[in-house]
C-alpha cells in the first residue's frame, strides 16, 4: 500500500512506549502527560559542523540542557601512569598498583590531602550510585575489575552503603563474563538493561532520543531506567580504546551508547551517524548531570579493530588511567593517544576519510576499515556544552608512580 512504510516508521516508536507503559503498569497523570507530550526538539546541527539529522529529546527531567558537565575541572585531566600495574607477559593487573594509582589521581584533581575528602568532594553518603562499565570488548578488554575494586573502596569508605552502590552495563551476558560481584564488597549491586538481547523494560519509556539515520523501524533510543528511577550520582568508567565507527570508545561513548537502547542502528554499511548521536544521547537529562566524574581506563587499549579484540596484535599496555570531570577534554587526549599509536604501527589517521580504506568484515588489516570513522564526535559534543575541545584550552597533569 502506498506510504505504508512510512506510517510503519511512525507508528513503530509509539508501539515500543505503550507496549512498556502495558508491561510495567504505568498510569499517566496530567502532570507526567504533559511531561511527555512536550518533548523538544533539538536543532539539527550546531554552527560549524556539517548537517547532522533531526534529533527529538524527550525526557521527564527539567534541568537545561549544557549547564553540568563539565562540572568542577574543565578542560583538565589528570593521568596517572604505572610500569608496574600491568604484567605485559601474563596480562594480568596489579591491584594495589591500581588502588595508589587511583588514590594519587583523585589528590591531584580534587586538591584534597586525603583519599576521602577527594570523594566526598563528588559522592555523599546519602547518594545512590552508578558505576557505568565498558564490557562490550569482554573478556578480552573491559572496565577492569581491580579498578571497580579500588572505585567500590572509596565509595564505601565515604559512606555510601553496599547496596546503594550499583555496577551497571546494557548486556548480562557480557558483565556476566566479567564477574565483576566476584571482587567487590557484598551487597553491591549487579545491574543490567537487556537481560537478554531486545528486552525493553529495562529503558525509561519517558527519556528518550528520536531521529531517524537509515528509514529504520524503531526510531527510537530509551534512557536506561535506573538512571531516571534509582541513580542519583554517576561514575563513568570506560576503557580506552579505538572504535572502528566512532574513532575512539571513551568517556563520551561509554557513557552514551552504554546507557540507551538501540543505539546499533546508527551505523551501516560504511556510514556512521555516531558523529552527532554519541554527543547528543550524553546530553539528555538527567545521565547528563548526573555523572559526577570519569575515570577512564587505560590499563589495557586497542588500536585497530575496537571494540573487540579482532587481533592479538592489535592490544597494547598505556598502563594508565585518566581522570577528570570534563568528558571532552579527557577524549581529545585519548585520541591524541590513539593516533599516536597508530602512526608508531604505521596505521592511517582516524580521521581519514579515504573511500579506498572501506573494507567489509572482520578489520585484521590496520590499512582499512568497515566504516568511515567519526572521532570529530569529541568536538561535536564540545558544541553542545558537554566540555572543552579546544586544545590550547585544556591540560592534562600527568603523575608517574
Amino acid at each position: 500500500m502506498p506510504g505504508s512504510a512510512g506510517r510503519r516508521l511512525r507508528v513503530a516508536p509509539v508501539a515500543l512506549t505503550v507496549l512498556l507503559l502495558i508491561k510495567v503498569g504505568f498510569f499517566l497523570d496530567r502532570r507526567a502527560f504533559l511531561q511527555f507530550a512536550a518533548a523538544s526538539p533539538l536543532i539539527g546541527s550546531v554552527p560549524g559542523t556539517r548537517s547532522v539529522p533531526h534529533y527529538r529529546i524527550c525526557t521527564r527531567d527539567s534541568l537545561p540542557r549544557g549547564t553540568s558537565l563539565p562540572r568542577r575541572y574543565p578542560g583538565q585531566a589528570v593521568r596517572v601512569q604505572a610500569d608496574r600495574a600491568v604484567n605485559t607477559a601474563s596480562n594480568t593487573i596489579d591491584t594495589p598498583t591500581v588502588r595508589t594509582m587511583l588514590a594519587k589521581g583523585m589528590r591531584e584533581l580534587t586538591g584534597a590531602e586525603h583519599d576521602r575528602d577527594a570523594w566526598a568532594g563528588f559522592i555523599s553518603p546519602h547518594d545512590v550510585v552508578g558505576i557505568k562499565v565498558n564490557c562490550s570488548g569482554a573478556p578480552q578488554i573491559h572496565s577492569s575489575p581491580e579498578l571497580i575494586l579500588a572505585i567500590v573502596e572509596n565509595l564505601l569508605a565515604v559512606g555510601v552503603k553496599p547496596q546503594n552502590i550499583y555496577i551497571y552495563d546494557r548486556f548480562a551476558n557480557q558483565m556476566q563474563i566479567v564477574k565483576y560481584s566476584e571482587c567487590v564488597a557484598k551487597g553491591v549491586q549487579i545491574a543490567t538493561a537487556e537481560h537478554s538481547r531486545g528486552s525493553i523494560l529495562g529503558y525509561d519509556p519517558f527519556t528518550y532520543v528520536e531521529v531517524d539515520f537509515f528509514g529504520e523501524d524503531d526510531t527510537r533510543s530509551n534512557l536506561f531506567r535506573p538512571v531516571t528511577e534509582k541513580f542519583t550520582k554517576i561514575i563513568n568508567v570506560p576503557t580506552m580504546k579505538e572504535h572502528r565507527a566512532a574513532g575512539v570508545t571513551g568517556c563520551l561513548k561509554n557513557l552514551a551508547y552504554g546507557s540507551f537502547s538501540n543505539v546499533a542502528r546508527s551505523h551501516q554499511r560504511e556510514v556512521s551517524n555516531t558523529y552527532s548521536f554519541i554527543g547528543t544521547l550524553a546530553s539528555v537529562e538527567p545521565l547528563h548531570s548526573r555523572t559526577v566524574l570519569n575515570v577512564m581506563d587505560g590499563l589495557r587499549s586497542l588500536w585497530h579493530g575496537g571494540p573487540f579484540l579482532q587481533s592479538p596484535q592489535f592490544l597494547f599496555y598505556p598502563k594508565r588511567i585518566v581522570l577528570g570531570t570534563d568528558p571532552v577534554a579527557m577524549d581529545h587526549f585519548l585520541i591524541e593517544m590513539i593516533e599516536a599509536k597508530r602512526k608508531e604501527e604505521g596505521a592511517p589517521s582516524l580521521f581519514d576519510r579515504s573511500p579506498e580504506r572501506l573494507r567489509k568484515g572482520p578489520e585484521l588489516d590496520k590499512n582499512f576499515n568497515s566504516f568511515i570513522r567519526e572521532p570529530g564526535h569529541v568536538e561535536y559534543a564540545g558544541q553542545l556544552g558537554l566540555g572543552i575541545y579546544n586544545r590550547a584550552e585544556i591540560k592534562e597533569k600527568i603523575v608517574q608512580l
